[in-house]
């Protein structure tokens, strides 16, 4: 095995995994887009109450594959009269546009001249540029396609993606309807990316943040830490418009880098990890409540220099979330929670001198109030919190993204208003405060960096079209 035996360059390959873990675990926006309303031939309100929240509407249209159209259809058949093709006339392609502004409380130290800092206020003009395949491939086939252009990192790839089937069964009763079944199949690239739910990461609040500001030190693998690097198949049901459950099974597919993968590359999947989600919604009036679990168990090689093989560090996830929405003719309320534990065995981290301790936990948790005016101006305040034991050499002092007591407990909020002229752009202001960052509300870094000095203003015009 490769060791780091100098402490100097063992230093700088732990603040490079800090680096790079804090930028993976940052959330990344997503994005409800208008191939969908050009297929369907109805607006954005019908599955969004503001993009990119679902409605109940919206999560049928998803979980039916993507498929329910009302425009012109190529079609073909064969000489047995069986349909042999039905595709839109016109494709369901859209492009989306954010541009943003981000000012941190403390200006960041320079990357490059010591004692110095960075510019104070930074434009992204775009912060992200995506174009979508968004709609139906064929009857019961349809996708959710997404190659994005990153500002930050200059950088142009395939970002979220699911490609799904789906087939309705009736039984039961003597005129075989009582009952009534959608079975599918999705494969995608981002664990939760699947989901229809607003509670799961992948399409969890904040929907857009700073994609500059700094990052917490931890996160647990489900909530973004495999997104992009893993592909899935797995297999749905939804019964009687009341119970989900899907098993998914992800393996290793790096996006970038060496290929084939090598010790390059950082929190490699090892073999098969199995996803589970199971969730009962239930509907009255104009409201809904879904109470759910999902999570994931899965073996990761640590990479950043030390090879794909031998031991591995093994995370199981277990989840619990709920959603309640309210939609009425001029106000519509959400309140979104969830909890997730990860069970930490880092076997392969502490012969590689990256963790100090082989058993640990990580808790995060996120609650979410939001509120909108007539689908044109609302607000949202959310409170979240990451907690877990403390690690010598997994969480070590570094400028802005280390901690200097070794934690990675972060806890603070976030106060977000929404204006939408139209409803496919939409005007965000966003306030990121920090109670507590990497373990301590002060020097919490050892560099004399507070908590406080993260609290980041947000500015975004997010146009879809």
């Amino acid at each position: 095995m490769i060791r780091l035996h100098s402490i100097k360059n063992y230093n700088s390959w732990k603040i490079l995994a800090l680096l790079i873990l804090c930028v993976c675990a940052w959330p990344k926006p997503v994005g409800a887009v208008p191939s969908f309303a050009r297929q369907t031939g109805m607006a954005c309100a019908a599955c969004h109450t503001v993009f990119p929240e679902l409605t109940p509407f919206g999560r049928e249209f998803k979980l039916n594959g993507y498929v329910l159209d009302n425009i012109r259809q190529v079609t073909g058949i064969d000489t047995a009269d069986r349909q042999t093709l039905a595709i839109n006339s016109i494709p369901p392609v859209s492009a989306m546009l954010q541009v943003s502004y981000t000012h941190i409380s403390k200006a960041l130290p320079d990357s490059a001249l010591p004692g110095n800092l960075a510019k104070d206020g930074e434009v992204l003009f775009p912060q992200q540029m995506s174009l979508f395949y968004a709609g139906k491939i064929a009857d019961e086939l349809g996708a959710f396609v997404q190659l994005t252009y990153d500002g930050a990192a200059d950088h142009f790839g395939f970002d979220n993606t699911d490609v799904r089937y789906a087939h309705h069964w009736t039984f039961g009763g003597p005129n075989a309807n009582d009952h009534h079944v959608i079975v599918g199949l999705t494969l995608n690239n981002n664990p939760t990316v699947q989901d229809v739910w607003n509670t799961t990461p992948a399409w969890g609040f904040p929907y857009a943040g700073s994609s500059v500001a700094p990052g917490q030190i931890a996160s647990a693998q489900i909530d973004g830490r495999l997104g992009q690097s893993v592909a899935g198949l797995g297999v749905y049901m939804w019964l009687d418009d009341h119970w989900y459950a899907e098993i998914t099974g992800y393996t290793a597919a790096v996006v970038g880098g060496a290929h084939p993968l090598d010790s390059t590359q950082s929190n490699v999947a090892h073999g098969l990890s199995p996803y589970w989600r199971l969730t009962y919604e239930t509907r009255w009036d104009r409201n809904s409540l879904s109470v759910g679990t999902y999570g994931i168990e899965t073996k990761v090689h640590p990479g950043n220099g030390t090879p794909l093989q031998g031991a591995t560090d093994e995370y199981t996830d277990v989840a619990a979330d709920a959603q309640y929405q309210f939609i009425g003719e001029d106000h519509l309320a959400t309140i979104l929670a969830t909890y997730i534990h990860e069970k930490q065995t880092l076997n392969a981290s502490v012969i590689d001198l990256f963790a100090a301790k082989a058993n640990d936990t990580l808790k995060t948790f996120k609650l979410t109030g939001e509120y909108t005016y007539q689908r044109h101006i609302g607000g949202t305040l959310g409170y979240f919190s990451t907690t877990g034991g403390t690690d010598t050499l997994l969480y070590v002092a570094a400028p802005v993204v280390g901690s200097a007591n070794s934690s990675p407990d972060t806890k603070g909020y976030i106060a977000e208003l929404n204006y939408l002229p139209w409803l496919n752009v939409k005007l965000q202001l966003q306030y990121v405060g920090y109670e507590k960052f990497n373990g301590l509300k002060t020097n919490y870094d050892g560099s004399g960096r507070n908590a406080s000095d993260n609290n980041t203003l947000y500015g975004l015009v997010w146009i879809n079209y």
